[in-house]
């Protein structure tokens, strides 16, 4: 899994006649050198290719990439169609591995695999003696099969293990590994039979699961990737006609392109959310939610943008609106806390922020961390004689999370706020912030 940015990439070099030449001949260090005098550094092409930067750098010293598995992985991270490199197309690829590992599979006898578990448990039980021979290097099996038809239990245990991701992503971060491996599993059962019933809910199901996937994605620094997920959470819940689905995976998708520099484009995802929900139910509690979310979001863009209606669309976000639960409330203070902060309210913020604070104690860390990040930024810029204390427990609690959005985005302000003051103490949190962002934690 990558962790870097595929649109740093300008999809023009690629159309180059030079390096579509380069790309015919699979010369990995001409590439390499192509992207290099482009602007784009050894430590992002390591990221998206997931190499070793030392690794990325023996390439452009010399060492040739020739496994087909390597070279798919570089086109894929890097934004290159596979057949450019003369490679399958990553259907194709799949399709023929799979066929090859059934085969393979199927050539194994159930003698050969009752000798291989004997043989595994020797080797655990008597201090890690080594296989040996034809028991060392059987295949592995192919993918469990589809059910013939699918139901409701096959739905919901696609929502447990979305529900399960999604915890550990509020908990600590990140998690495209883990959801990506979710949506794989669940992208095959698309192709087995369903009554109307079951097919409507899966496909809630499966908008839900992208929408996760998008966030999860975006969370780890995935951020072209995130754009797909959401992309297909909103087509997958439009064909259902699940409006809040459609709404839910808009919200984030906008909230992705605020943080990205293009607050007009979240606002546009956001209108169209605020008009999708027009076909939401009423009596759906979830309705109300993801309006004041929508209205929110609008505000912070609005912020960013210096614009004066961004107060008006705050009062919209929050005016009657009942949070369901403390992970809402919270989230929601934070995100008024920020508002003010971009409008330079610091007092109003602050009341916000430790109101965020307070709701998150004891819930999910992640979000906790970013409350607690709005709330030093509040601090320092004031000059509050806790600034220095509240920014040593923010940088220390963003450095404990899974989230490369953490490190890149949430640590940039509060490291200017630092910089901004004067005193040794606060250019030392300055130097240990952008140190922390520099990381690169797991998805």
């Amino acid at each position: 899994m990558s962790y870097g940015h595929a649109d740093k990439i300008d999809p023009a070099l690629y159309g180059r006649e030079d390096v579509r030449r380069i790309l015919a001949d699979r010369d990995i260090g001409a590439l390499y050198r192509a992207l290099s005098d482009a602007g784009v550094t050894q430590r992002v092409i390591a990221a998206l290719t997931g190499q070793l930067q030392s690794e990325v750098s023996e390439v452009l010293a010399g060492r040739r990439v020739k496994q087909v598995d390597v070279l798919e992985r570089i086109c894929d991270g890097l934004g290159i169609e596979r057949g450019w490199m003369r490679l399958a197309s990553a259907d194709a690829a799949r399709s023929a591995y799979a066929r090859e590992d059934e085969a393979a599979w199927k050539a194994v006898t159930d003698e050969m695999r009752r000798r291989a578990l004997l043989a595994a448990a020797g080797s655990a039980a008597l201090s890690g003696l080594p296989l040996l021979g034809e028991l060392a290097n059987l295949p592995a099996p192919p993918e469990a099969p589809l059910p013939s038809r699918l139901g409701m239990a096959d739905v919901a245990e696609v929502d447990s293990m979305t529900g399960h991701v999604q915890a550990l992503a509020r908990e600590h971060g990140g998690q495209a590994g883990a959801v990506l491996a979710v949506v794989d599993h669940a992208m095959r059962l698309r192709a087995v039979p369903a009554a109307p019933p079951v097919a409507v809910r899966f496909g809630s199901e499966l908008a839900r699961l992208c929408t996760l996937a998008g966030w999860c994605c975006a969370d780890s620094g995935l951020d072209e990737h995130a754009r797909h997920y959401f992309g297909q959470a909103a087509e997958l819940a439009g064909k259902v006609g699940d409006a809040y689905r459609v709404a839910s995976a808009l919200r984030f998708a906008g909230a992705i392109e605020r943080e990205l520099g293009h607050p007009n484009d979240a606002l546009k995802l956001y209108q169209l959310g605020q008009y999708k929900l027009l076909d939401a139910p009423r009596d759906d509690p979830r309705v109300a939610v993801v309006a004041a979310w929508l209205e929110g979001e609008s505000a912070l863009a609005l912020a960013d943008m210096g614009h004066e209606q961004a107060p008006a669309a705050l009062a919209r976000a929050r005016d009657g609106w009942e949070a369901p639960d403390s992970f809402e409330r919270s989230g929601m203070d934070e995100l008024t806390a920020r508002v003010y902060l971009d409008l330079g309210r610091l007092d109003v913020a602050e009341s916000y922020a430790v109101g965020a604070v307070r709701a998150r104690a004891g819930g999910e860390r992640r979000n906790g961390v970013l409350a607690d990040v709005t709330l030093a930024i509040i601090h320092v810029r004031a000059g509050q004689p806790d600034g220095v204390r509240l920014a040593k427990q923010a940088i220390d609690g963003v450095a404990s999370l899974r989230s490369a959005r953490a490190r890149e985005r949430w640590l940039e302000p509060l490291a200017a706020a630092l910089e901004a003051r004067p005193g040794s103490d606060y250019r030392e949190l300055a130097r240990m912030a952008r140190q922390v962002a520099q990381w690169a934690p797991g998805s």
